[in-house]
């Protein structure tokens, strides 16, 4: 057997044995193989050599719905097919579609056939077709699926496999300390044919939990990841992957078994023929976040989750003073490993990431000033009972309406600088499509759909939406044109390698400031940001512009020395290097 094989063999067996250790993990082990590769092909000799070759400068993702864009007439995904070609080529060179399958609820987080596309949407052709052209993500909705979905069904008619297919508990548990973003009651009681079960939904009672105990539900979803691959799609997000393993008496979130699920996931991309990315979405303070790189064996990609209200935080307040100490403690991600840094998603602004690290008295202001721009809270349950703020959900855009001070008239260069910042930071950027569109809150959507987050998913009709792009007075034009051009920018600079250097810079506490150095040393960009409505002048030799060599802002154009000032507009980013 050759050596990375018997590497292999080995890595599965222990991680199956962590998993299930009443099981026959030889057995198990080749049943994994089996729902990975059923026809036998597409494994790797030897895994993908950890490194920084997965991902480069050019990265950078739009996050969008399948049916975002409509017109009544065409597909959903032609349209956003089409939209893809003419707008976001040579901007972006990956799309998140968020989930496409059939579903019940959730905007698609309750999904009934993880195998289907959703016919309103499209079909697996028009997946395909849009991976041909862009580094396509699918959402491996791993936790739960749909009350109504054939699974479900199935389980209540006490057919097999399904009969063991979902997470059983007793309201007799302890399950004072379990840790989730719902308030709704985290048990359901369900007629089956094996009598009255109390089922676990950790987000919904349209979504119940699956049951990682059972080895056939790690083997099935092993299948439909498969599927995905085959399918185009080469970024796995696991979704609300911290909650899969539950045990009575604990948090039930980040256990062992969920990592070791995690490093499995992982050691099977690593050996695919294909470039299989794992990206994990963990909403949740830093550390617990960054725990799912492992020792560089789990995810490959982590959200940036901090970042959104620490965004939000500095443009409202003028001050990058949080923004910065963070930054100043976040580790560089480790070899073979990235960052995902966005600011706008589909779900809001979460709040649980900057516990901690926003004091509570800056956190409240923060939100005070986004509800005046029309934004909504929700709220999580507490263990032990009582609630918290758990997302601000209101778009990026609208919520750079006014700041701390009030209202102004700088709402679109806030909202561009705030969007600038994940350009500049070691990771891969990543836009949800209303923050791209300077999309409206929708409050109308929220009425009709009895929903917090529907105000920040609003359906584009396309002619008027392309309307908006070629007239040059709207907010879409005008936020379209400088984030493009940015990003266009930002894919030739060597220094914004998702993993070059990165130091944090304290010049002023109005200014983000980072230094950026290519992974070959060649060339360095001061990135700079004023996130406030002052103009903001740097001292002659507040950067380190080293003699004798030329530097210039990529943004304006601007040729600098080290012995002059340096000036900032109010919410002005310069990107100054010393490369063409």
């Amino acid at each position: 057997m050759a050596q990375g094989s018997a590497s292999f063999g080995a890595r599965l067996s222990r991680l199956l044995t962590r998993i299930y250790p009443d099981v026959d993990c030889e057995i198990l082990g080749s049943q994994v193989v089996e729902a990975f590769w059923p026809d036998g092909t597409h494994r790797r000799k030897r895994p993908r050599v950890p490194g920084n070759t997965l991902w480069s400068e050019r990265d950078a993702l739009m996050i969008t719905y399948g049916n975002t864009l409509i017109d009544g007439t065409h597909k959903p995904l032609d349209l956003l097919h089409d939209f893809l070609l003419t707008h976001m080529q040579g901007v972006v060179d990956g799309v998140h579609i968020l989930p496409f399958f059939p579903y019940t609820s959730d905007d698609g987080f309750a999904v009934t056939d993880y195998r289907k596309v959703n016919p309103e949407l499209g079909d697996w052709a028009d997946i395909r077709r849009i991976g041909e052209a862009f580094h396509l993500m699918s959402d491996m909705v791993l936790n739960h699926v749909s009350s109504q979905s054939p699974w479900f069904n199935a389980y209540r008619q006490g057919q097999a496999p399904y009969d063991r297919f979902f997470y059983e508990a007793s309201p007799d548990d302890d399950l004072s300390d379990v840790v989730r973003p719902r308030t709704t009651p985290l048990l359901q009681l369900v007629d089956t044919a094996n009598g009255p079960k109390h089922v676990w939904c950790t987000f919904s009672h349209d979504q119940v939990d699956l049951n990682f105990e059972n080895p056939d539900v790690l083997l099935e979803i092993l299948r439909i990841i498969r599927l995905h691959i085959d399918q185009g799609v080469r970024i796995i997000r696991l979704d609300a992957v911290a909650f899969i393993w539950k045990r009575a008496g604990t948090s039930s979130i980040h256990l062992p078994e969920t990592h070791a699920i995690v490093q499995l996931l992982r050691l099977l991309a690593d050996y695919a023929t294909e470039t299989v990315v794992v990206l994990t979405e963990t909403n949740v303070p830093r550390t617990e976040n960054l725990s799912y790189f492992g020792n560089r064996n789990e995810a490959h990609v982590v959200y940036n989750f901090p970042l959104p209200p620490l965004i939000l935080h500095a443009m409202l307040a003028g001050s990058a003073r949080f923004l910065l100490k963070w930054a100043r403690a976040m580790p560089p991600a480790p070899l073979g490993c990235a960052y995902l840094n966005f600011t706008a998603s589909h779900d809001g602004i979460g709040m649980r990431p900057a516990e901690g690290v926003l004091p509570q008295q800056e956190i409240d202001g923060m939100i005070a000033c986004v509800r005046e721009s029309g934004g909504l809270v929700s709220m999580r349950s507490l263990p032990g009972g009582g609630e918290a703020p758990y997302e601000v959900n209101c778009t990026f855009f609208d919520a750079m309406t006014r700041t701390l001070r009030g209202a102004d008239d700088q709402k679109i260069a806030r909202f561009v600088c705030s969007q600038t910042i994940p350009m500049s930071l070691e990771g891969i950027p990543a836009f949800y499509i209303h923050a791209l569109l300077a999309t409206a809150n929708d409050h109308a959507a929220v009425a009709r759909r009895g929903m917090n987050r529907a105000v920040n998913r609003h359906r584009w009709d396309y002619p008027e939406l392309t309307r908006r792009l070629a007239d040059p007075e709207t907010d879409q034009a005008q936020v379209f044109s400088a984030l493009s051009s940015r990003l266009k920018i930002r894919a030739e600079q060597a220094a914004f390698h998702p993993n070059a250097t990165q130091f944090t810079l304290h010049l002023d506490d109005r200014v983000f400031a980072l230094w950026r150095q290519s992974l070959d040393r060649a060339q360095s960009i001061f990135a700079l940001h004023n996130v406030s409505g002052d103009s903001v002048t740097l001292p002659p030799g507040a950067l380190n512009l080293i003699e004798g060599e030329t530097w210039h802002d990529l943004l304006s154009g601007d040729a600098f020395r080290g012995d002059l000032e340096i000036t900032l507009a109010p919410y002005q980013c310069r990107w100054i290097t010393n490369r063409d």
